[in-house]
C-alpha cells in the first residue's frame, strides 16, 4: 500500500507535468502567431491589451492566447443535426486524452531519494567520524547537518525513493506506442461522425497519415533500444548520462523521428487532413467552442510530448554534459580534468531544470519549421513515409547491428576509442551549450539592430535616387 510520501509525491508530479503540458501548449500558440509574424516580416499580436489611464498594456501580445480561451469557453457548441451525437462529442475526448497519457510515462529527472536529501552526521576536529542515530544524537562529537552528494551509480540509502516519472512502467516506449497509436480514432471519429464529406476526407488523410508514419517512427527506435539495451525511458537517459547522448549514436534514427514525430502531430509541412484550401478544416469542420479547443490544443500539446520524447531517447533526457548524480565530472579518456561533488538535491534540480529546458528548446525548433518550409502535396507526403522514411529506418537498424556487433568482437581497443569518442562528444555539447548561453546573454543587452535589405534592382536604383516618396497613408 503506497505511504503519505508516495502519495504526494505522485500529486506533485502529476501537477507539475500536466501544468507544463497545458501552459506550454498554451505558449505555443503565441510563439505561432509572434514567430510567423518575425519570419514573415510582418506585425504579430499586438492588438488585445487593457488600459489603466494612459497606458495601453499589451504584454508582448500574450494577451492574445487568453481571449482565445475566453472565446473557446464561450463560444456556442454547434452540432450538425444529422451528426452522430455520441460520437460527434466523444471525438475531441479521443484526441486530447492520449496526449495527456503518454506524459505519464516520461521522465522528468532522476530518481530522488529522501534520505541523501540531507544528513547529520557527528564532527570532531573538523572531520566527520560517524552518522548520527535516528534522532540525531552522537555518541562522540558534535552533531552537524550536511547536504551530502549522491552515489555516480544507485543511491546512498533506499529510504524515501521517489522516481520522477508518474508511472514508471517496465513497457516504457511500448507503451508510448500504443498511447499515440490511439490518436488516430479520435480524427477518424471526428470526420465520419460529422456528417460533412470534407471532415470524412480529412479524417481519411489524418488516419492513412498517422498510420504511416506510425511505422516509420516505431521502427526508427528499434536501433535505439538496440543500443541502450532497454525499452524504459528512465533506463535510455542513464545510459547516455553514462556514455553520450543517442544523437552521436544514432544520428539517422533522431532525423527520421523528427521527421515522422511532426507529421505524427499534423502540423505544416504535413496538415494534409487540416488543408484549409482543400478541406475547409479538414476533420473538425463542423466543430466549435470547445470542442474544437480540444482538438486545437491537443495538437500543440502533441507537439510539447513528441519534444520530451525526442530529448528522452536523443538529447539526454535529463543529463547534462559531464553531470552525474554525485557531481561534475570533467574527464576525457582516462585524464580527469575537473571534479567536484554536487549535494544530491542540486543535482536533480539541475536535471528537472535541463530537462525541460531542452524540451522548450526543441518545440521552438518545431515552430521555425512550421513557419519555413511549404505544404507537402498528398502524394508527396505518402512517398516520403512508404519510399523514404521506412527504407531508411530499416536501413538503419541493419548499420546499427552490424556495427554494434563489429565493435563488440573488435577487443579492449576498440572499447577504448568509443570511450574516447564519448567522451569527445560530451565535451563537444559542452562547449555549444555555453557558447549558446553566452550568444543569448550578449544578444539580449546588446544594441537592438535593425538592418535595411534592398531586394530587386529597381529598389536599388530607387535608394540611389533618394528612395520613394512616402504617402500619407504609408507614413
Amino acid at each position: 500500500m503506497p505511504s503519505l510520501t508516495d502519495l504526494i509525491a505522485t500529486i506533485v508530479k502529476i501537477a507539475v507535468m500536466v501544468g507544463f503540458l497545458f501552459n506550454v501548449g498554451g505558449l505555443l500558440t503565441w510563439v505561432d502567431r509572434r514567430l510567423s509574424s518575425m519570419i514573415q516580416d510582418r506585425i504579430g499580436p499586438n492588438r488585445a491589451g487593457f488600459k489603466i489611464g494612459g497606458f495601453n498594456f499589451r504584454i508582448l501580445g500574450l494577451l492574445h492566447t487568453a481571449a482565445d480561451g475566453l472565446k473557446f469557453f464561450t463560444k456556442k457548441d454547434f452540432m450538425p443535426p444529422k451528426a452522430d451525437k455520441l460520437l460527434f462529442s466523444l471525438a475531441p475526448m479521443l484526441a486530447m486524452i492520449p496526449v495527456l497519457a503518454l506524459a505519464a510515462v516520461i521522465p522528468m529527472g532522476d530518481t530522488l531519494s529522501l534520505g541523501d536529501i540531507h544528513r547529520t552526521i557527528c564532527v570532531e576536529n573538523g572531520v566527520g567520524i560517524a552518522r548520527a542515530d535516528d534522532l540525531g544524537n552522537c555518541a562522540k562529537g558534535i552533531a552537524t547537518g550536511v547536504w551530502p552528494a549522491a552515489l555516480r551509480l544507485g543511491v546512498n540509502s533506499n529510504k524515501g525513493l521517489i522516481d520522477l516519472t508518474i508511472a514508471p512502467l517496465n513497457v516504457g516506449v511500448l507503451y508510448v506506442f500504443a498511447m499515440a497509436g490511439q490518436g488516430i480514432v479520435g480524427a477518424a471519429i471526428a470526420g465520419w461522425s460529422s456528417d460533412n464529406k470534407f471532415s470524412l476526407m480529412g479524417a481519411l488523410r489524418a488516419a492513412s497519415q498517422m498510420v504511416s508514419y506510425e511505422v516509420a517512427m516505431g521502427l526508427t527506435l528499434i536501433g535505439a533500444m538496440m543500443v541502450y539495451g532497454t525499452v524504459r525511458l528512465d533506463d535510455m537517459v542513464r545510459w547516455q548520462g553514462e556514455n553520450t547522448w543517442g544523437i552521436f549514436v544514432q544520428p539517422v534514427a533522431f532525423i527520421l523521428f523528427f521527421v515522422a514525430a511532426v507529421a505524427e502531430s499534423k502540423r505544416i509541412p504535413f496538415d494534409l487532413p487540416e488543408a484549409e484550401s482543400e478541406l475547409v478544416s479538414g476533420y473538425f469542420t463542423e466543430y466549435s467552442g470547445m470542442k474544437f479547443g480540444m482538438f486545437y490544443f491537443a495538437e500543440y500539446m502533441e507537439v510539447v510530448t513528441s519534444s520530451m520524447l525526442l530529448v528522452t531517447i536523443f538529447l539526454g533526457g535529463w543529463q547534462l554534459p559531464f553531470l552525474h548524480r554525485d557531481g561534475l565530472t570533467i574527464a576525457i579518456g582516462e585524464l580527469t580534468l575537473a571534479q567536484s561533488k554536487v549535494p544530491h538535491i542540486w543535482a536533480v534540480i539541475f536535471g528537472v531544470v535541463a530537462f525541460f529546458g531542452k524540451t522548450l528548446a526543441v518545440c521552438l525548433f518545431q515552430a521555425f519549421v512550421r513557419w519555413s518550409l511549404p505544404r507537402f502535396r498528398y502524394d508527396q507526403l505518402m512517398r516520403l513515409g512508404w519510399k523514404v522514411l521506412l527504407p531508411a529506418s530499416l536501413a538503419n537498424i541493419l548499420v546499427t547491428g552490424v556495427l554494434w556487433l563489429a565493435i563488440d568482437k573488435a577487443g579492449p581497443s576498440a572499447n577504448g576509442a568509443v570511450r574516447l569518442f564519448y567522451d569527445l562528444s560530451q565535451g563537444v555539447v559542452f562547449l555549444v551549450l555555453n557558447g549558446l548561453l553566452v550568444w543569448a546573454v550578449v544578444g539580449f543587452f546588446g544594441p537592438t539592430k535593425h538592418p535595411r535589405f534592398i531586394v530587386g534592382s529597381s529598389a536599388e536604383q530607387a535608394d540611389r535616387k533618394g528612395g520613394t516618396a512616402t504617402t500619407p497613408m504609408q507614413a
